[in-house]
């Protein structure tokens, strides 16, 4: 697997696969999703496999009050490339390149009943900070999770 930042040539793959992990209402609109990757202030990283996208995360930054914090916005990997330890690698690229931007902190939203994503985030250190009800729409909760970056993390 090959992993690389986001170019301009990506956009139509990446919506491919946002349309294939997400159903509406819950997908990122395509104008939204071209906005995130262009971020300034953030970082898409893509895998690749044999010249095709995988899957990809995408997490932006911003000052706090007190110290700059990472969001992740997303992280996707097409069903049949799950398991195998891209979401892993994505996770660390993002981490990563907060870390880079002097983020101290970062931290996502997580559908309650993902426990996929969950096991990730709590695999790679992230603990459960708090919940939100109807986050995602009536009925469906959000767990927050946050994990505090440190040098390392950028190495």
């Amino acid at each position: 697997m090959l992993y690389r930042l986001y170019n301009s040539q990506d956009l139509d793959e990446l919506y491919a696969i946002e349309e294939v992990c997400f159903e509406l209402p819950d997908r990122f609109g395509r104008r939204y999703m071209g906005q995130l990757v262009v971020s300034p202030n953030g970082a898409t990283w893509i895998a690749e496999q044999e010249g095709r996208m995988a899957g990809f995360a995408i997490v932006e930054w911003a000052q706090d009050a007190d110290e700059p914090i990472a969001y992740i916005e997303t992280i996707e990997v097409l069903p049949a490339d799950r398991g195998q330890g891209v979401g892993s690698q994505l996770l660390a690229r993002i981490e990563a390149s907060a870390s880079s931007a002097n983020a101290a902190w970062i931290w996502l939203h997580v559908d309650a009943g993902n426990q996929g994503a969950i096991r990730l985030y709590e695999a790679n250190g992230y603990g459960c900070e708090g919940r939100e009800e109807d986050y995602y729409g009536p009925g469906r909760a959000a767990l927050i999770y946050a994990k505090r970056l440190d040098s390392e993390t950028a190495a």
